[in-house]
This record gives C-alpha cells, structure tokens and sequence, in this order.
C-alpha cells in the first residue's frame, strides 16, 4: 500500500527530464525522454511529466513508474495479440526497446461517446455533428453513452507544442505519409488490442472506454506496437460497478485516468490554450492515487514504489546498457 508520506516523498524526487550521456540520439517526448542506442535499441525514459490538451502540464508523484510497469504488463499480455517494441524493463523508469520508425498516425479506439477537450468525440456530437472520422453516429445519444461499437478514430501526430487532429481514414490517407497497407495493418492491431484489453479490464470490474494506440516498423519493415498501451495516460477507464446508475442520474463516471486533471483544469477555464494553471500538490497527489489505483486494478497485483533517487537509480540499474546518467531530478 503507497502511503501518505510515500507520496510526500516522492513530491521531492519527481523526475522531470533527463539528459542520458553517452553516443546516443536523443529525442524529448511529451512524457518520455528517449534515447537511441548504436546497436539499434531504444531507451524510453518515463518521466512524472503529465500532458494533457496537448500540453504538458507539471508532474505527478511515481507516475512514471506507475506507466512504466503497467505497460510492461500489457506488451507482455498482449504479445499474441500483436507484436510490440518491449525487450526488456531494466529499471521502474526505464524502458529497453527495438529501435523502430514511428508511422505518422495514431490510431484511437472510443466505444462511448464522451470527452471534455475541443477533440473528443462529445463535443463534436454537442454541436450536432453525426459524423465523426468517417463514423456516422446516431441520433439521441447521451454523454458518456455506449456506442453502438467501438470506432477507430485515428489522429495526425503533431509536433510537441501542436495538436492532434482527428481525422477518417480517407483523409489521413490523402495526407500521402503512409501507405493504405500499413494504416491498415495498425487498424487491424489497434481493434484487436482494443477487444483483448476491453474483456481484460472486465474482468477486474473496468470499463476500458477508449484509448490510442502508437505503432512503428522494425529494421525488417515489420509493424509493432511502440510507445505504451492501456495506460491511464493513454486510455480512459471507468468503474463498471456504478456507471450504469451515474449514467442514468447524468453524472460523470468513477474514473480514475487523467480526466480527473482535465476537469480539473476545464473547470478554471483552460481548454489548451494560454497560461497553465499552477496545479496544487493536492491535486497532484490525488492524481497520483487514481493512477496507482488503476494499476493495482488492471493488473490485481500491489503497486509498491521505488522512492529512490532516479538520478542515482537509474544509471545503477541500466548498468552495462549504458553509461547514461539522469541529470535533472526536481521537485
């Protein structure tokens, strides 16, 4: 069980960013630091960064190493389901991977019609639109509401700063970044992943609502899932146990997925646009319990901290991987 001063402790040991010395080629997501090896391996440095509106937002005490290991859950869970990147997870923080060229799409799976931010699929239907990535919708559908089934709704990737655009098949395609065969391939993955993952989360008392999914090519040209998957970063959970009845009273559901930083935010005013709310440690430590309570859920195991210094950490535990050393661990 984390406790209290577990997560006090870890409010002073946040990992915001890295810089990993040795012959690498370094690359800053909006969560991970990665770096790329000579020998064609990549390493994903998950950090306690939070993004959301497209934005990254602060950090959140352990969050990295809650993403870190319920992706590791999932690539292992899911290999039969659909190849992916994982090698290996040498530290909490750390994951080791194939090197891989992301394809320029990601391809998101929704199975409710829901969402607070100017994209999602709520507020588009809010406006009258039926229409939604090539998808038609049916009239009279509530918020928060069960498709009739899942849709893929992929989106461009935009550069760190920009945002993400929702968009059909058919215009993604038009773009000329990747080929019919390969976006359907991913397709293909992202529904299967999204099924297996949909019947998983059930059985713990989940509903897995909707979630993206990244894919890249191996040196063999082969399609993998990349990044990470199911995580409360990536996909949107809720408590099967009381939606039915928070539905009805037109309630939002128990969720335990970073909505709960995005209504936060929605409801000072910020969509995306403009200066970033200061987020309390408050709200950053209840954050941090619905993320780790989404692990112990998803995966029925304890979540039990490394509190640590990652800087000492994880140049120990990458070892022979690298001489690499996190240079920057702030509060």
């Amino acid at each position: 069980m984390v406790t209290e001063d577990d997560l006090r402790t870890a409010l002073g040991r946040v990992l915001e960013r890295t810089s990993l010395a040795g012959p690498f080629a370094r690359y800053e997501g909006k969560v991970r630091d990665c770096y790329t090896t000579p020998d064609g391996r990549r390493l994903l440095v998950v950090t306690d960064r939070i993004s959301a509106f497209d934005r990254v937002l602060g950090t959140l005490p352990l969050k990295g190493q809650v993403l870190n290991r319920l992706s590791a859950f999932w690539f292992e869970r899911t290999r039969s389901v659909a190849p992916n990147h994982m090698i290996s997870q040498p530290d909490p923080n750390v994951l080791e991977a194939i090197e891989c060229v992301p394809l320029p799409v990601e391809m998101v799976v929704r199975a409710y019609v829901t969402g607070v931010t100017s994209t999602s699929i709520w507020t588009h239907y809010a406006r009258g639109e039926r229409v939604f990535c090539g998808h038609r919708l049916p009239d009279g559908l509530r918020k928060n509401e069960r498709l009739p089934q899942p849709i893929l709704t992929p989106s461009t990737k935009a550069p760190k700063g920009g945002h993400d655009l929702s968009a059909s098949r058919e215009e993604i395609l038009a773009l000329g970044t990747i080929a019919p065969r390969d976006f359907d391939a991913a397709a293909e993955m992202a529904l299967a992943l999204f099924e297996h993952g949909a019947r998983a989360c059930a059985e713990q008392g989940l509903i897995l609502v909707d979630t993206k999914y990244e894919f890249g090519k191996d040196r063999d040209g082969n399609i993998v899932v990349i990044d990470e998957i199911h995580t409360p970063d990536s996909s949107r959970f809720w408590f099967a146990s009381s939606y039915g009845e928070r539905f009805s009273a037109g309630e939002d559901p128990e969720s335990f997925d970073k909505e709960y930083v995005r209504r936060w935010l929605a409801a000072r005013g910020f969509q995306g646009d403009g200066p970033i709310p200061s987020i309390p440690d408050e709200i950053r430590i209840e954050a941090s319990r619905r993320y780790i309570e989404a692990f112990e859920r998803i995966t029925g195991a304890a979540f039990v901290p490394d509190l640590e210094d990652p800087a000492v950490r994880i140049p120990r535990n990458l070892g022979p991987r690298s001489a690499a050393r996190p240079t920057s661990s702030s509060g």
